[in-house]
């Protein structure tokens, strides 16, 4: 797999689909996902579509630069926040969202690529957002996909979906595959599928298993704080995409997100979670090649 230094710190690893002559669009996924969240199948039949796909590892997550030398102690890190202690919370994150936006552009760069469609999922969708609102000139268009815009108020998790998020995983395999099913809480309810969790869950430990790093990436969101004011600013053609049955970020994300995004599209999708099930590709892909036409 390509592995690519993105500025004198960082190397992102990444995986291209599709002719390199085609419009480009550069998929970013969310908090502790590595590339192989956006399945292979998904990548090829959206370069099937006449789309030159992109996907990579955010740093700290798969085979891309990890930052271990700043350990996080969460529990210390998340008593700061709750208490106001800002500056101590500050010290404790090496970077922050723009960080991780400038990542993804220096790929672009890396790739010789001026502009691309960007195309972001959870906490990839505000790495999209960041990466429009920083370079806007770069960014042909943006999707931002079960997301939000940063303000706490909006997007909030269920207090069921809340705990498995925050709630700690097993270090052996077999109990970090089986560990996967608890993410039904957040997956669509119809369509669901324990078996899909273990097996992205499996592909996902093997390849490279790097928990410390997720501790760092929260860090990053949180202190990074509202977009809200910039995004009201935004000039970048804008879809939204949220699916209903989203427990992880409620629906109330991508309804304000595309509320204040000038001129953006709101597409909510039922039987859709915190996932992309295989049956809704269909759906998703149709939205997205239209969008990035």
């Amino acid at each position: 797999m390509p592995i690519v230094d993105v500025s004198s710190e960082v190397s992102l690893a990444y995986e291209s689909f599709g002719d390199p002559g085609d419009p480009p669009v550069l998929l970013v996924m969310g908090f502790g996902a590595q590339l192989l969240a956006w399945h292979e199948d998904f990548c090829r039949a959206l370069a099937d579509r006449g789309r030159y796909v992109i996907r990579y590892d955010n740093r700290d997550c798969g085979l891309s630069t990890t930052f271990d030398d700043h350990p996080v102690d969460m529990g210390a890190f998340i008593a700061a926040v709750s208490s106001g202690d800002l500056p101590a919370a500050l010290a404790m994150i090496p970077y922050r969202l723009l960080d991780t936006a400038d990542d993804g552009l220096g790929l672009l760069t890396a790739l010789g690529i001026e502009r691309a469609h960007v195309v972001g999922a959870s906490m990839g969708g505000m790495i999209a957002q960041t990466m429009a609102l920083s370079s806007p000139e770069r960014v042909l268009t943006l999707t931002s996909m079960m997301s939000s815009t940063g303000e706490s108020e909006y997007g909030r998790p269920s207090p069921e979906a809340q705990a498995v998020l925050f709630g700690p995983r097993p270090g052996d395999r077999e109990g970090y595959v089986a560990a996967a099913e608890k993410e039904l809480v957040w997956a669509s309810k119809r369509y669901g599928d324990a078996a899909v969790l273990r097996e992205l869950a499996a592909d996902s430990y093997d390849r490279a298993y790097h928990p410390a790093g997720i501790g760092r990436q929260l860090g990053a969101m949180i202190l990074s704080g509202s977009r809200a004011d910039a995004l009201r600013e935004l000039r970048v053609p804008t879809l939204v995409i949220h699916g209903l049955d989203d427990t992880l970020i409620d629906p109330t994300g991508g309804k304000r997100t595309a509320d204040l995004i000038p001129g953006a599209e709101l597409l909510l999708i039922p039987d859709m979670g915190h996932d992309r099930p295989r049956e809704l590709w269909p759906k998703l892909i149709d939205a997205l090649v239209a969008h990035t036409g």
